[in-house]
């Protein structure tokens, strides 16, 4: 084989610009038409555009394809890594492969070398045996879908036929080398699509050692390593194009182009995702995570709308509010004085200081939300099962109904067969295959989890911390607004003590959540990497619980806590609960006046909306800073300067957890719009116009800002799937509990129907607060300005309860309201919940996971396989024979004449 470097291009110039020249002449009877004219002609080859062009993805005879790149840069420590180098490029040349190098010279920055990979035939055809990749045997048969009566209406929404289906449907067979005549092999160059070169080629470069034969290191393999030790800074296969402009070379498919135009512009909003085309370019992980985001989007739209209706009906319930009306009114609300909500520093108060808040929280708290909750039970359930069904038709659509077991049996990391010396025999393959002791893999389990236990209890105390925060600055704002009506009347009306803790402490929470996010990533994947999964499968299974296990801990234990614990653990005057015991001074925090449900309404705002934002800064903005700060070239640069490999190596490269970042946003956004959506019906609003901002971002960051990521292959969105069942499954019961605990319907509902005298809402306010006697308030809760507030003539305040007012032989105990109230929450806790799990589990097994369209056709093409299998070798069988047959004859009469 023939190693072409940089230093030796002008003289492979020149002999190639002759050759082509020459040929060129004789091809125009003469006419003499040079190669820089041939430049300008349509259907040429990169070989005639040599000199004038490097943005090309051949090596430099025009006709081997560059699969892979590997780049370089000499440093101090140059002879280990020379030497590295020598022994890893040497054995891939033993592996079939043929390699090209660009000098240092020939780069813009003088100083990287690039060294281009090609597979040959042989080698793909080896390879493509090995990991059993399907290839076309025959063009399918089976027609598509016909178009429904109103398919015209969708007219607008959709692309292209040629870029939502960019080949044909074929029918496909794992590759058998052996049988090369069998599949559709026009051209052996074009016959494995770039995307399975390049997975090939990554396939060797895992495997391969850099070792001489005579020294065995197991540890020194792989192209993972050698960039982790810096020996090579990057490899990556290659982008056909610039994603602004097609190739010029009629060969290349121009898909970047056809993505960025189709695809990854935020004008395509409306439109359909060209999903074949996707997979044909990134490959089917990839693929099936812009399938999956799509139509959570997609279903999310019936979610927002139904929210918007419940928002809607809230807005104009406005005015039927009765009990916002009664707080707000001076002779009502104006004449009740309420009992301090922490001790010494807070004042007496009077309710209608409340009103707006109330009236905020009729907005949320209303009829319209229990429906609203119920709704999203059934669409949570529809969504998954649904998702199940496009899942399918995807698999059969994409050729992966068999793949997982060759997934589980073929891609075995390379970290495992390095890290685990010890071998047995499989059962079923025959051979021996490294494994992990029994031993061994238990004490890195509890590593593991005690790791993974640890930080979620530094969660848990940060989160116990920020409620230590509420207790203490709630005496802090307490003092500052001491009387919001009287003494600063301009702000007071819109900013309460309850509100500025709030709003205070959901910030600081946000904050404590990213920073330790920030960490914990890190520290998964270094556990993760120590207990050395055996498959990539198994790999991403295990990351995807510890990290969604953290993040569930990290982002929702605030939310948590304002719905199930704040406020249901006050005690009254004179008997408050304190949360370190009595001797602490932070008295357990209270509801706002309005209500829990507001409270928490604000938290999932902050918390929710704050890291969308967050989030799609971070994916819009810091690979654009990272790329001009790295030097990126822009769109006007010469082509003939600044070649593919260079363009691409600018580029930010795209991990292997690229993708399960991407996915645990979204499943995290999920958790917000189902465990809590009962206290904002607009988070599916918001989180739509999220996702379809969130589509548009990853599709540009894709197709410009990273490097093309090596091919692989999955036939679902894996654990996430699991996740996203047991988050729909909690979601139904949070739900049902922020219903009855912390919103006030349930004691409304309670009040109109069994204490209310003319069958309306008409003194509820009145009812729900209890009496206490200022007298008996122990002097650590007693307000140090009490004089302030009211005349000598008031005895009593009110709170938020139902108790026996001073002077009955049970005062201060709870009243039977209180246990009608209780015991109607629970009903509704148990109606809700049956109601909701009778209804998913009716819809779950009306509607299969499979289409009973798609069994048929998996069932037609696995008979046609068969057939057709059948008839070759039946076709190849009679060859055979017939060739015997005319040898057998022919030696007969030859030893017949002798």
């Amino acid at each position: 084989m023939r190693r072409i470097t940089g230093k030796a291009k002008d003289e492979t110039l020149i002999e190639l610009q002759n050759a082509t020249d020459s040929q060129t002449t004789d091809e125009n009877n003469g006419n003499g038409v040079s190669l820089s004219e041939l430049a300008i002609l349509p259907g040429h080859t990169e070989t005639d555009k040599l000199q004038t062009n490097r943005d090309t993805v051949f090596f430099r005879d025009g006709v081997r394809r560059i699969d892979f790149v590997l780049s370089y840069v000499d440093d101090k420590d140059g002879e280990k890594k020379q030497e590295r180098r020598k022994e890893f490029e040497a054995n891939l040349e033993k592996a079939g492969l043929e390699l090209e190098t660009e000098d240092k010279s020939e780069s813009k920055d003088q100083k990287t070398y690039f060294l281009k990979i090609h597979a040959p035939w042989d080698v793909l055809a080896t390879y493509a045996e090995v990991l059993k990749i399907k290839v076309p045997f025959k063009e399918s048969d089976i027609p598509h879908g016909q178009d429904a009566p109103l398919e015209w209406l969708s007219h607008p929404l959709r692309l292209p036929e040629h870029i939502m289906r960019p080949q044909p449907d074929y029918f496909t067979y794992p590759f058998d080398k052996k049988k090369t005549d069998f599949f559709l092999i026009s051209d052996k160059d074009t016959f494995f699509p770039p995307s399975t070169r390049s997975r090939i080629v990554f396939y060797i470069l895992a495997r391969c050692p850099y070792y001489n034969e005579g020294r065995k290191d197991r540890e020194k393999t792989g192209i993972k390593r050698l960039l982790s030790n810096g020996t090579y800074a990057a490899a990556f296969p290659l982008h056909d194009c610039r994603y602004w402009k097609r190739a010029r070379n009629a060969e290349c498919e121009s898909e970047r182009y056809n993505l960025y135009k189709n695809w990854a512009r935020f004008l395509c909003f409306y439109k359909e995702q060209p999903l074949n085309l996707i997979r044909k370019y990134y490959g089917e992980k990839i693929g099936i995570y812009f399938a999956w985001l799509g139509f959570y989007t997609e279903m999310l739209f019936f979610a927002a709308l139904m929210g918007v209706i419940c928002f809607a009906y809230g807005l104009l319930s406005y005015d039927d509010n009765v009990s916002s009306k009664e707080i707000c009114d001076a002779n009502i609300g104006g004449s009740i004085i309420m009992c301090p909500l922490c001790d010494k520093k807070c004042p007496f108060w009077k309710l209608n200081s409340t009103c707006l808040s109330s009236w905020q929280s009729h907005l949320f708290d209303n009829e319209g939300t229990v429906f609203f909750a119920i709704f999203m039970g059934i669409w949570v359930t529809l969504f998954l099962e649904f998702w199940k069904r496009r899942q399918a038709r995807l698999e059969y659509e994409w050729d992966l109904v068999d793949f997982e077991e060759e997934q589980l049996q073929l891609q075995i990391r390379p970290e495992f067969e390095i890290q685990c010396t010890n071998r047995r025999l499989n059962k079923i393959t025959q051979e021996m295959e490294p494994y992990l002791p029994v031993t061994s893999k238990c004490a890195r389990f509890c590593l593991s989890a005690a790791t993974v236990i640890f930080w979620i209890s530094l969660i848990v105390a940060c989160i116990i911390g920020v409620i230590a925060y509420r207790l203490a600055v709630y005496a802090a704002f307490a003092s500052i607004i001491k009387d919001p009506m009287r003494k600063i009347q301009l702000v007071g009306r819109f900013i309460t003590p309850q509100l500025a803790t709030s709003v205070t402490a959901s910030c600081i929470n946000f904050v404590i959540i990213m920073i330790l996010n920030f960490f914990y990533e890190r520290v998964a994947i270094w556990i993760t990497d120590m207990e050395i999964p055996k498959t990539h499968l198994e790999y991403e299974n295990k990351l995807t619980v510890k990290m969604f296990l953290f993040q569930f801990v990290n982002y929702y234990s605030s939310c948590f806590y304002v719905a199930f614990f704040k406020g249901k653990f006050v005690g009254h005057p004179g008997a408050y609960t304190y949360m370190f015991g009595n001797w602490s001074t932070l008295r357990n925090e209270e509801c706002d006046p309005g209500g829990c449900l507001i409270e928490l309404t604000t938290q999932l705002v902050i918390v929710m909306t704050g890291k969308q934002m967050c989030g799609n800064i971070q994916e819009a903005l810091l690979p654009v800073m990272r790329n001009w700060w790295s030097g990126r070239k822009g769109r006007h640069h010469p082509e003939n300067h600044y070649s593919r490999w260079e363009q691409d190596h600018v580029l930010q490269n795209f991990s292997q957890l690229g993708l399960f970042y991407e996915y645990l946003e979204m499943v995290v956004q999920f958790g917000f719009i189902t465990l809590f959506v009962a206290s904002f019906p607009l988070a599916p609003l918001l989180a739509l116009f999220n996702n379809i901002l969130e589509i548009r971002v990853d599709a540009w960051k894709f197709t410009t800002q990273f490097r093309r990521p090596v091919a692989s292959k999955a036939r679902n969105i894996g654990a996430w799937l699991e996740i996203l069942n047991a988050v729909a499954v909690l979601s139904v019961v949070t739900n049902a509990f922020i219903m009855a605990f912390t919103s006030d319907m349930i004691p409304r509902m309670v009040y109109l129907y069994a204490y209310s005298k003319g069958s309306n809402m008409r003194g509820y306010v009145n009812n729900s607060l209890s009496v206490y006697n200022i007298s008996h308030i122990p002097l650590r809760s007693m307000p140090e300005e009490h004089d302030y507030w009211f005349d000598n003539s008031t005895t009593t305040c009110r709170y938020r309860d139902y108790r026996y007012p001073p002077g009955h032989e049970r005062e201060y105990t709870h009243t039977m309201h209180f246990w009608h109230i209780l015991a109607a929450k629970m009903a509704f806790i148990i109606i809700m919940e049956h109601v909701v799990f009778m209804v998913k589990f009716f819809v779950a097994w009306l509607i299969p996971d499979v289409p009973s369209d798609v069994k048929a056709r998996i069932k037609r093409e696995r008979y046609l396989v068969q057939e057709h299998l059948h008839n070759y070798e039946v076709e190849r069988l009679k060859m055979q024979l017939s060739a015997s047959f005319v040898t057998e004859p022919r030696s007969e009469t030859s030893s017949s004449m002798e």
